[in-house]
Parts: C-alpha cells; structure tokens; sequence
C-alpha cells in the first residue's frame, strides 16, 4: 500500500521524493514543498500525512475515522491517514490529488507557470 502511495505521489508533475527526517518517513515534494509524508510501522498500518483545506479537512474527520488531524504537523491544514483498507485507493488519490494542488496553489505564478508546461 505504502509504495502505491508513492508511486501515485510520484506521477505528479515535479514531484520528487526526499527522506528530510531519516530513512522514514518519505516526503514527496513539489518545488522544495512538501504535499505527502508517508510513514511505514511494521507492527501498524501505513500512514500518510497529507495537506488539506481546512474545512474538508474537518469533514473528511467526522465522515472517515481513518482520517485523523496531522500527526507533528499543523492540525488545522494537515490530516493524517491511516491506510487500514478502509478508504478505497481511489478516495486517497483524490486526497493526494487536492495535496498536491493546495502546495501547487501556494507557489509563486511563475513556479506554477513552469509546471504547467
């Protein structure tokens, strides 16, 4: 599950994967911005840390347990989740997709410019 994770991370456009805290977890950043943290537990599911407006975030809380506020990251614009087979793939890809985007939104025009080429 973790590296279908990154692998999708990794298909967007300038995403690139750094390992900032150690061996893990893995960041996948686009222009030096994180927009996923993958963590792997052995003894526990697979988490992802993932950017998110801040009022999905809340909804995204109350409707999927699996969805919880950032662990050691900013709770009202980071959400972790745990990849425990509870959410489809495709409903976290959705969440990667609106990550990715939020870090794309905040990066200067031309940056933006340049990845949309």
């Amino acid at each position: 599950m973790k590296d279908t994770m990154i692998e999708y991370s990794l298909k967007k456009k300038g995403a690139t994967k750094d390992y900032p805290f150690g061996p893990d977890p893995v960041a996948i950043k686009v222009a030096g911005k994180m927009f996923a943290l993958i963590f792997e537990n052995k003894e526990k599911n697979c988490r992802l840390n993932l950017k998110c407006d801040p009022i999905i975030a809340e909804n995204l809380r109350e409707q999927h347990e699996a969805v919880q506020p950032g662990y050691h990251m900013n709770k009202k614009h980071w959400n972790t989740i745990t990849l425990d087979g509870s959410l489809s793939d495709e409903d976290v890809y959705v969440m990667i997709d609106h990550s990715y985007d939020m870090v794309i939104k905040s990066l200067p025009k031309s940056v933006r410019e340049s990845l949309a080429e």
